[in-house]
């Protein structure tokens, strides 16, 4: 468990583990940087398997090779620089006017929180083809796409990225169909965070008319704005909720107008800074006190997490489906090779089987692609150490170049680079060009460049003269 300090991931899926008879007799091993939070969750997780009665010894370490010597599964739940990091994230752009809700998975939030990240997975997965070249790593950090992309970078590893969208997306489908969840057959495919429901069905019946039309009540509609606008205009369900799909989009966090219309009503989950100020709080609690003293460890019920399912399903050859996050091998058919993409895989005691899904609408598929680029570029900055290309992958990011000018854009990705530079390793001794401000006096004497009259027309207008 790679960055086993995580209150929430690591007590939930220890949590999971120890309430799997099929994993009965593992050995956990709790790996952290610094022992402040790690020694708290091996006493929680020490304290659960006793009063349980669980076959399962548990170990912690600062030592990360020591933790994946001999490993047969990787969890990796990490958070480079931490809150202060994150602080950086979502403070510099909305100087600027970038206002992010929860500022990890794109935008500037995203890209840079990839840059820290990246570096720490691929050394994650380096030791792990010496230490531990068959087992599997399951990747919970964000931003998904972009850190598996890297990952998928890596020959011959082993890996998926997990995330509970299509799980807690499901029960509001559920919701507002009246069909029990577990009676919905669905497919889903898509990006990260971006995941369409492509099927949606009971018994045979197709549950998108009853879905449409209740987006169209505004009972309904009210609690999930941003998703059902996606739904009403482009035709699908997808899986992200209003404060990370406010993000992706160009429409709906630009300016104060659209906040107020879309987001700012706590009750639509997306106000500005809404995850940093939840993570900053459960620092400070954390720091001051002990939440895992006062936590039952009576194990109940696994959560939605796909991660212990996962386990067991390669434990006992018993058939597991989830959507999960893999490289791109013709998965999706209009979606770059190579990117990350997230689709139904199933497990079983051979491994992961991803499906291939074919295209998406092409709607959908142009919708992911808008952020894909975002993702491409940065995972390529990373692995080159070009800061260019950290610019580029803003500059093209939907929300920054909504609110934003290019030169405005350069000027906050320098300001996020020195902020954060002792955490970006890869781009050391390295530094974004500046590109001065060319001031045009209103008296300015332009140069005139000789044309065919033809061509200039062409050149103003798009057209020939003779056309």
């Amino acid at each position: 468990m790679i960055g086993a300090g995580s209150l929430v991931f690591c007590k939930t899926l220890m949590s999971d583990f120890l309430a799997t008879p099929a994993l009965a007799g593992s050995e956990y091993r709790l790996m952290a940087l610094t022992r402040t939070r790690l020694d708290k969750m091996h006493a929680f997780v020490t304290r659960m398997i006793n009063d349980n009665g669980v076959d399962a010894t548990v170990m912690s370490t600062t030592d990360r090779r020591e933790a994946l010597r001999g490993a047969d599964y990787v969890v990796v739940m990490l958070q480079a620089g931490g809150v202060e990091e994150f602080r950086q994230d979502y403070e510099i752009p909305l100087k600027y006017g970038v206002d992010q809700c929860i500022g990890d998975t794109l935008g500037p939030g995203g890209v840079f929180r990839a840059l820290r990240h990246i570096p720490a997975l691929l050394e994650i997965a380096r030791d792990m083809q010496e230490l531990c070249p068959n087992a599997i790593l399951f990747n919970y950090a964000n931003p998904m796409a972009m850190c598996c992309w890297a990952l998928g970078r890596v020959p011959g590893l082993q890996f998926v990225g997990l995330c509970h969208g299509v799980q807690t997306t499901m029960d509001l489908i559920a919701s507002y169909t009246g069909v029990a969840k577990d009676e919905i057959d669905f497919l889903a495919a898509g990006i990260n965070h971006m995941g369409w429901f492509l099927r949606l069905e009971h018994g045979g019946r197709d549950l998108y008319p009853i879905l449409k039309a209740n987006f169209e009540k505004p009972g309904f509609y009210v609690n999930e704005k941003v998703r059902g606008e996606v739904l009403r205009h482009f035709g699908y369900f997808m899986t992200e909720s209003t404060g990370h799909l406010s993000e992706y989009l160009p429409y709906f966090r630009k300016n104060r107008k659209a906040l107020e219309l879309y987001c700012d009503e706590p009750s639509f989950g997306g106000e500005t800074g809404a995850y940093y100020k939840y993570c900053a709080m459960l620092a400070e609690k954390f720091a001051s006190t002990d939440p895992l003293s006062i936590e039952s460890t009576a194990l109940a019920a696994r959560s939605a997490e796909y991660c212990s399912h996962i386990i067991e399903a390669r434990e006992t050859g018993e058939i597991f489906r989830l959507n999960g996050n893999v490289r791109n091998d013709g998965y999706i058919t209009n979606l770059p090779q190579g990117c990350c993409v997230e689709v139904p895989i199933y497990v079983d005691r051979l491994g992961l089987h991803p499906t291939v899904v074919g295209d998406l609408p092409p709607q959908c598929a142009a919708l992911n692609l808008t952020n894909i680029l975002v993702q491409g570029l940065a995972v390529e900055a990373s692995f080159s150490g070009d800061p260019e290309l950290v610019m580029q992958a803003v500059a093209l990011d939907p929300l920054t170049s909504a609110v934003l000018t290019l030169t405005e854009i350069r000027s906050m990705v320098a300001e996020m680079f020195e902020a954060e530079r002792r955490y970006l390793p890869q781009f050391a001794g390295r530094s974004l060009r500046p590109v001065p401000v060319i001031s045009v006096p209103t008296d300015v004497q332009r140069q005139e460049v000789p044309l065919d009259p033809a061509l200039a027309i062409a050149n103003r207008f798009g057209t020939l003269a003779n056309a």
